[in-house]
């Protein structure tokens, strides 16, 4: 009877001592990786704002009538809305678009001539 609930007592105490180790361990992982994520969080962080306020100064109206007065333009005109992409997507199909407007006038100056 004695020697059952010794044995008992000391593989639950090595059972439980086993999970805690390896409980530890596992935490410590998700902390190293914790760790790393933040750190690359605000790198990122810093680079924004960063670019940021690269952003705001270069395009400035002082900064900008500077820029315009060493190149030597003296017609300068701001963009037309319509020529402004607000995605890469809406650019390149417009590119496709002139492209194969482009073939096909080639392919009718090519019938005509023959």
């Amino acid at each position: 009877m004695f020697r059952l609930k010794y044995v008992i007592s000391t593989t639950l105490v090595i059972i439980l001592l086993t999970i805690t180790s390896v409980i530890k361990n596992q935490t410590r992982i998700l902390e190293k990786k914790l760790s790393k994520l933040n750190k690359e969080i605000n790198l990122k962080e810093q680079d924004i704002n960063e670019s940021q306020l690269d952003f705001y100064f270069l395009t400035s109206p002082a900064e900008l009538e500077k820029k315009i007065k060493t190149i030597g333009l003296n017609n300068y005109s701001p963009i037309e809305n319509s020529k402004i992409f607000l995605s890469l997507t809406n650019f390149t199909n417009l590119k496709n678009k002139i492209s194969l407007l482009e073939y096909k006038d080639k392919n009718e100056k090519k019938a005509k001539k023959n």
